[in-house]
């Protein structure tokens, strides 16, 4: 197997940022636990103005870890959690990875089908989940035991009373949504029954930490194994990544969903990893965070076009500083000029573009922290990162420089696998250790990567991945519809509108609303087409299969 490009690019990181970082070789329980240790008074999360210092953070999680312990968790089980960013959604991360178990992130959003599917692939027996989502995990799956997350214990009093929520009412709210089913009761619970012993067996940098579920280069959602050693890897290159970070200092905005493989990284593992304040926000809100903003200024901000977009404009036309954020890092779709250009109007910062996949831990590719960087590209390799491009058809063939293909990347963030499909695993990790993506790629003479087009037919909108065939199996199951392709149209700020074609029996009127509601029953809100277009027929191949690529154009132009 070849080996990757020579190392041009490192000649254009910022100042300070090394060619490679020292070998990951301990766990994220040994990184966690050093941050307790050595910024153990200083906060470490914010969730609506309510602070928890990093050893508090360190209390509720060998706690938690024990009352896991006690359900019977232990190494390599899976636990799976479906909450928002809170301050529970923390300490269950790292107290289940204390026991050397894995963490299997899903979407509190994702309907009881979608969560039903990951639940029986994974097969976790006990459920940490969100106390709105947990009627419907009863209702899908078969768990040990279900504990369930009542997101307002973790606000301020004032917050509770502006939302209406007093603790009393929350109790009985709680109790209303979970019910009393056998094996069903709340997060404190777990909580009130000691600490684990410091001498309880610890994981190591190679056993499993987390599965998260991808659609990879093709195919049904999959669950991509991450070690220790890739989270690990990848929050230090985060840290090498942005010169003038200040260890015990920073305030990083958790905008990102953390069940995301973004957001776990840039804000769950690298955030504490540096002893910065997390603000959590359950969902992005532009309100919320510019009300955040007066109380505890951003330094640091990873997010989405979209976000920035928004943020910025917000907060030119309120009148709300934003020039704390230093730094900032966008990914998950393409960032328009005209975004990075209002949102350095505005804050006085660097924002730069990245790249990844849930696979790569997620970063592997990003533009440097300074002035030096290619609008337009998404930049150069992480430091430790070695990248190829190859014939798309014939991997094992390298392009000759210059040439576009396909991006293979290797380095230590890059995944195990994924779980259960040795078949899938074998075709996207090659000899070598090399990740095919799936995406064709440019590389210009000095090593900066442009994304060309992507394999993989795969929708990308607000920063989520959809899954064409997942849609379409839907609207196929909308009395009058006889077949279905699904696309991404693209928009001006760089993601993607989810637009479906149909063709419908004969005599059937297409009712757009009533398909639209359909859908909202059987997938997530963001893979609901925006638009329903009634067509004669759909393009095909000599096989039969739909060629999308003929829809998408069709739509654009029509």
């Amino acid at each position: 197997m070849a080996e990757g490009m020579e190392r041009i690019w490192v000649r254009h990181y910022a100042e300070g940022v090394p060619a490679d970082i020292p070998p990951v070789e301990t766990s994220l329980v040994d990184l966690f636990e050093d941050s307790v240790a050595r910024f153990g008074p200083r906060p470490a999360l914010e969730f609506f103005g309510a602070v928890t210092t990093f050893t508090e953070l360190g209390d509720r999680v060998h706690r938690a870890a024990e009352g896991l312990r006690r359900l019977g968790v232990g190494k390599g089980d899976r636990v799976a959690i479906i909450l928002p960013n809170c301050p529970e959604h923390i300490v269950a991360f790292h107290a289940v990875l204390r026991l050397g178990a894995v963490v299997v992130e899903h979407n509190p959003l994702y309907t009881a089908s979608e969560t039903e599917h990951q639940l029986a692939d994974h097969g976790a027996r006990v459920v940490i989940a969100w106390d709105k989502v947990c009627p419907a995990v009863q209702s899908v799956a078969a768990v040990g035991h279900l504990v369930s997350v009542d997101l307002t214990r973790s606000m301020p009093m004032r917050t509770r009373l502006a939302l209406r929520l007093p603790v009393a009412r929350a109790r009985r709210l709680r109790s209303a949504l979970t019910g009393p089913a056998p094996g069903t009761f709340s997060w404190p619970l777990l909580l009130e029954v000691g600490s684990i012993s410091p001498g309880h067996p610890r994981p190591t940098a190679d056993d499993l930490a987390a599965i998260q579920y991808t659609s990879g280069t093709t195919g049904v959602p999959k669950g991509a194994m991450l070690t220790h050693r890739n989270l690990g890897s990848n929050a230090a290159q985060g840290r090498a990544w942005v010169p003038g970070l200040v260890e015990g200092q920073e305030v990083v905005y958790a905008v990102l969903p953390m069940f995301h493989a973004y957001g776990l990284t840039l804000c769950l593992t690298f955030a504490l990893s540096i002893g910065a304040r997390l603000v959590l926000f359950p969902r992005f809100d532009v309100d919320l965070v510019l009300a955040a903003m007066r109380r505890s200024p951003a330094t640091f901000l990873p997010a989405v076009p979209p976000i920035y977009e928004r943020l910025a404009a917000a907060a030119q036309e309120r009148g709300v500083d934003l020039t704390s954020i230093r730094s900032a890092i966008s990914g998950a779709m393409a960032l328009p000029p005209e975004t990075l250009a209002l949102w350095e109007k505005v804050t006085g910062g660097l924002l730069v573009e990245g790249y990844g996949l849930t696979e790569t831990s997620p970063v592997a590719i990003g533009n440097a922290m300074g002035r030096e960087r290619r609008p337009g590209a998404i930049g150069v390799p992480f430091p430790s990162t070695e990248i190829r491009v190859v014939d798309p058809d014939h991997p094992t063939v390298d392009r000759p420089p210059g040439e576009r293909g396909e991006l293979l990347i290797r380095g230590p963030q890059v995944f195990a696998g994924y779980w259960n499909k040795p078949e899938e695993t074998a075709a996207t990790l090659l000899e070598g250790g090399w990740l095919r993506t799936g995406d064709i790629v440019q590389v210009d003479a000095d090593g900066f990567v442009s994304i060309v087009d992507r394999i993989k037919e795969i929708i990308i909108t607000g920063g989520f991945n959809v899954m064409p065939s997942e849609v379409e199996a839907a609207l196929r199951a909308f009395p009058g519809i006889t077949d279905a392709a699904v696309v991404g149209i693209p928009r001006a700020d760089g993601s993607e509108d989810v637009v479906a074609a149909v063709t419908l029996a004969e005599s059937v009127e297409l009712d757009e609303d009533a398909v639209r509601q359909h859908c909202r029953s059987t997938v997530a809100a963001y893979k609901v087409p925006k638009r329903v277009v009634a067509v004669d027929d759909l393009p095909r191949s000599q096989i039969g299969k739909v060629l999308r690529k003929q829809v998408r154009d069709s739509l654009i132009n029509a």
